[in-house]
């Protein structure tokens, strides 16, 4: 941290030097402490002690907050602390934890393709951070706090201790953003006292591509339904996501051109993906055209005519001894495609639907590749039938 008294030109020249991943400290006179991100944004904060316990009040972001304005803040907030008042209560009209949690599930919820995803959040943060955040004013919630919410789940439930700090961390920025604090308290600093994973992360189980053609005998040979069955299969001979496959209407596909269509609002990256089908999944989608019901727009509906769900599929794996998840045969015909093919890493990645991550690569990947897509899926399909 460095310790200088700031002027207004120094606040406005001032930059994060790059030479650390966190933000960067600057003093000035009362406590007031100007915070400089890596990412080029300045905040202001001021340390006070209150009745022997040493606080940290958010006073504002710059320029919206000028030097002038936090100086003039910082001393009212000294004046205050001197006579055993927390500055952060004395004036706070920040929201409690619970109310801006909602505002953010709100919020996103419009971009969410999950319809569960609302129910989930709201289920894990009642359950796990509204015990102990849910009454307090977001600008008043320090990292204390929200480990005393995290530890207890932390070791029991590492998956779901992650995801409610993630939850956590959300609603902190949004308060943020909206001026009533300056940092996230439920941030990626908090991983660094939090105990490490004693396990490596864990894949998607998936089975070896030469098992493939078990898999799919093993299925049509079960007594799932006619539904089930079909979905398993064209899941797996178009590499596509759960989640798509199983929420594909017959509005998406082009039986004459062999073409499915996944709009953008259900792709992960919210880009439009086309599917080149092979002949079998156009034979896939003739079967399923037979069994079309009136009263649903779904190429696979399940017997209430709504989505099947991902459990189903999961549970009818483990039933016949088949040792992958419904998101692992991506993994398969990956692997397949690397091994058994001299298809390009582009090829290969477009049929997958994955985002071309390097930035220079992405300005020159124009093309998605489809009748290249076309042959390598074709082949697939020809090696998983075989």
């Amino acid at each position: 941290m460095a310790k200088l008294k700031l002027t207004a030109v120094a606040v406005r020249r001032l930059r994060h030097s790059g030479r650390v991943a966190h933000e960067e400290r600057h003093c000035d006179e009362h406590g007031l402490i100007l915070r400089v991100q890596p990412t080029g944004g300045k905040s202001w904060a001021q340390r006070v002690t209150v009745r022997g316990k040493r606080i940290v009040v958010g006073l504002g972001g710059w320029p919206v907050v000028s030097l002038k304005e936090a100086r003039e803040t910082a001393l009212e907030n000294r004046r205050m602390a001197r006579q055993g008042v927390d500055p952060r209560k004395a004036r706070s009209n920040a929201p409690d934890f619970r109310t801006l949690a909602e505002v953010v599930i709100d919020f996103k919820a419009a971009s969410w393709t999950n319809p569960k995803s609302a129910g989930q959040w709201r289920s894990s943060l009642t359950t796990y951070a509204y015990p102990v955040l849910g009454g307090l004013g977001v600008d008043a919630i320090t990292t204390a706090d929200v480990l005393r919410a995290l530890t207890p789940v932390w070791n029991a439930k590492r998956e779901t201790a992650s995801r409610v700090r993630q939850r956590i961390s959300a609603v902190m920025r949004h308060a943020v953003a909206e001026g009533h604090r300056a940092d996230d308290p439920a941030g990626d600093a908090i991983l660094q006292v939090l105990p490490k994973s004693r396990n490596a992360a864990k894949h998607h189980r998936a089975i070896h591509y030469s098992l493939a053609g078990d898999a799919v005998r093993k299925v049509r040979d079960s007594n799932a339904s006619t539904a089930t069955k079909l979905l398993f299969e064209y899941l797996l001979l178009t590499a596509a996501r759960s989640g798509e496959a199983r929420a594909a209407t017959w509005a998406e596909v082009d039986l004459e051109g062999a073409t499915w269509t996944v709009p953008a609002e259900r792709m992960k990256a919210r880009k439009e993906h086309r599917v080149p089908l092979a002949p079998r999944c156009v034979d896939i989608l003739r079967e399923a055209e037979a069994h079309r019901r009136a009263d649903s727009p779904l190429l696979f509906p399940s017997p209430a005519g709504k989505t099947l769900s991902d459990a189903t599929l999961g549970k009818l794996l483990g039933d016949l001894g088949i040792n992958a998840t419904p998101h692992g045969f991506r993994s398969t015909f990956r692997d397949w495609a690397a091994e058994q093919t001299d298809a390009p890493h582009a090829v290969m990645e477009a049929a997958l639907a994955h985002a071309v991550k390097n930035k220079a690569e992405a300005a020159y990947a124009r093309s998605d590749l489809f009748e290249k897509r076309r042959e390598l899926m074709a082949r697939w399909a020809a090696f998983v039938e075989s």
